[in-house]
Formats: C-alpha cells, structure tokens, sequence
C-alpha cells in the first residue's frame, strides 16, 4: 500500500423525498443559482417542478440552462460561463446525470477564471477557485456528484477530455432512489456499466498488500452485477435501485483509490469512440473494457484470477490459471450482454476505419494505461480485439 491522503468534503443526502431539501442547501452559498439540465425527463417527471419550488421557497433567484447533452459539449459550458458572469452567480446547481453534473463542473471552473475554460482540460492553467456546486442526482453512473473530475468534449476537433481538482467537488449531492425509477434500461445498463469501470480501473494495480480496498472493490462490484438485473425487471424496487445508487457514488468519490495507483487506460480509450460516434460512456466501456483484458491480463495474472473467482465465483482451476482468467473476462462480457449492452464495436455500429486518428488522439495528452502502460500500437489492437 502507498502513502495516500483521503478528502471528501460533499455532503451527501440521501433517502426518498430528499429533493426537498435542495433549496435549503444551496441558500448556504448565496441567493443567485444557476439551474443546469439536460433534456426534458425532469420535467415530464415533475422533478423541475419540486426542484424550483424548494429554491423559491428560500427565497433564491434562479437563472437557468438546459440542454445539456450526453457527452457534455464544451461551448455550452462556454455559453454557462458567461450567464454566471453577466448575472453574478453565486453558485450552480446541476440537476441531471454526470453530464449535467460534469457541464456544471467546467463552468464552475471557468467563471472566475481570465482565460478559456479549456486550458484546464489541456493541461496549461491550475483552478485557484471555482463557484459552489450542488447535485440532485437523477442517473446513477458517473459518480461524479462527489467526485473531484469531470469530462467535456471540445466540439473544436472533438476531442474529449478530463480534468481533476479537489475544488470541483460539488459542496452537497441529493440522492433519491425514487427518481431513477423512470430511467430507461439501457441508460440504467450504461450506467451499471460506467460504474462497474470506475470500479476495475482502481482494481487492477500494480500496487502489493492492499486487502482492504481489493475486498471493497470486489463488494462493490458484486452489489451492482446483484442487483442490476433486479432493477431492469422490477424497475421500482426502491431497494435494488438503492444499493446501485449508492455504489455508483462509492465507485467514484475516491475510497477505492486509497494506497493504489488504477489504470484508466480503458476510459481513455472509450473517450476517444464516444467523442467521435456519441456513444453512450457506459456502453462504450462495455466494449473496451473486456478487450483491454484480454490485452493486458499476463501483466498480472494471479490478479486476473483473482478478480474471476472474488467477482465471478468462477471456480480456480490450480491446473490452467489462464483458464480461470478467461472465463472471468466472459463472464463479464455475458453480464453486460444480459443486461442490453453493445459487446463489440460491430454490436455498437462502430465503423473500424479510425482506429489509428483514435490511438492518436488518445495519446496527445500524455502516457495511457498505469497497470501496462500502452503505445500507439496498442491502443489499436485492442480496438481491434474489440471489434
């Protein structure tokens, strides 16, 4: 285990109902908001409705910016820095998935910053202060109602890119259950499958004697595989829809990271398909994920196994390791199969004739992979074990 240092300051509510306390929480960081979503569900579901009227009732002035896409576009959050300027926003409140959540991130990011939003993303400013964030969390996925990062995708180039700092963390998340009851399967499946990534990436380390996250990892893991299928039958069942709300949280707000270095090669190598073909992150990391596997499990074999037996309860074969491990990684193909993901590029309607602009792009920011670290020429092959 290596040295860490843990902080999470977001004050998480959760429990039915709680979407009423929203105004009261985000009159602790003053009387203008910025409302930030997406499409229309919020309203159809009377969700807006509840939001606004516990924003008004503490007396807030709400401004407000919609639309807000899947893979969270760069010059809407553009158009959401200069709203917080022009009216003095005191703080933003994103009512959506990570999108929403991520959007509201970079223009918190950019609101009190002299230059462009994107020059955090590319790596050549540091935040000193952002505006408070808050969350009311409609799509269990992305973990990002109390994580430090976000993703946006600048449409100049269509590059999609992450940024981390401990001042993104959003000041409080509300996490009602009830409200992911009207989500359609495959976006419940897409996120059941983000979640599980963020998950793996921590899991396959090079890191010795870290126990305690590894069995938290693997709990973590077999709550979402347990109760996924029961919400896509039951989509109701407050108790299932539960456990995966609050996984999907645990899976992202930096508890699993604690005294391991994870890889992350495989959202990196997603970012790039669903930049260029809009596909849906869980979905893609569906594909990728399984394939990188198949790529890079000889690095660490016993951990591979591992994760087959802790995770899969596939039974270990002392005579053929490498058995044990590929039954684990079918596994997890069959699972996200079961549950109405894309496998392959092919399922997805991926074309294959980008793979080398994607392996590219995805290594302009610097190194990929910290379990194996991949080149060029890797990044293809496993898009091509992926097709």
């Amino acid at each position: 285990m290596i040295n860490f240092t843990f902080k999470n300051n977001t004050r998480i509510i959760f429990g039915k109902d709680t979407e009423g306390q929203v105004g009261k929480e985000a009159a602790k960081y003053g009387k203008k908001v910025l409302l930030h979503y997406g499409g229309g569900s919020i309203k159809k579901y009377g969700l807006y409705d509840r939001v606004l009227k516990s924003l008004k009732d503490e007396g807030l002035e709400v401004m407000e910016l919609g639309g807000v896409m899947p893979n969270p576009r760069l010059s809407l959050a553009r158009e959401g820095i200069d709203i917080c300027r022009r009216e003095k926003i005191d703080s933003i409140l994103a009512v959506g998935g990570g999108s929403a959540i991520d959007s509201a991130k970079t223009i918190s990011l950019g609101v009190p910053y002299s230059g462009d939003v994107w020059d955090f993303y590319a790596g050549i400013a540091t935040p000193e202060k952002v505006l408070p964030i808050g969350v009311v969390l409609t799509i269990p996925a992305s973990g990002s109602e109390s994580s430090s990062g976000a993703v946006i995708t600048n449409e100049d180039g269509m590059y999609k890119k992450g940024f981390s700092s401990e001042l993104m963390r959003p000041k409080f998340a509300i996490l009602n259950p009830e409200i992911s009851f009207t989500l359609p399967p495959y976006q419940t499946a897409c996120g059941c499958a983000d979640m599980m990534a963020h998950v793996m990436e921590r899991y396959f380390t090079n890191v010795r004697y870290v126990e305690l996250t590894d069995r938290l990892c693997e709990a973590t893991l077999k709550t979402v595989i347990n109760n996924a299928l029961k919400v896509l039958e039951e989509p109701e069942n407050y108790a299932a829809r539960a456990e995966i709300m609050w996984a999907g949280t645990i899976a992202h707000n930096d508890l699993l990271d604690t005294g391991r270095i994870g890889d992350w090669a495989s959202h990196d190598i997603e970012m790039e398909i669903s930049a260029i073909y809009d596909l849906a992150h869980g979905a893609g990391l569906a594909i990728v994920f399984p394939a990188w596997m198949e790529y890079v499990y000889k690095n660490d074999i016993n951990r591979f196994a591992r994760f087959a037996v802790k995770v899969w309860d596939v039974e270990y074969d002392f005579n053929d390791v490498e058995k044990t491990v590929k039954e684990g990684i079918k596994r997890l193909r069959n699972f996200f199969s079961e549950i109405g993901l894309p496998i392959t590029l092919k399922e997805a309607g991926i074309p294959y004739d980008r793979f080398e602009e994607m392996a590219r792009k995805c290594r302009k920011w610097g190194p990929v992979g910290k379990f194996v670290e991949l080149d060029v020429n890797d990044i293809i092959k496993i898009l091509e074990m992926a097709k």
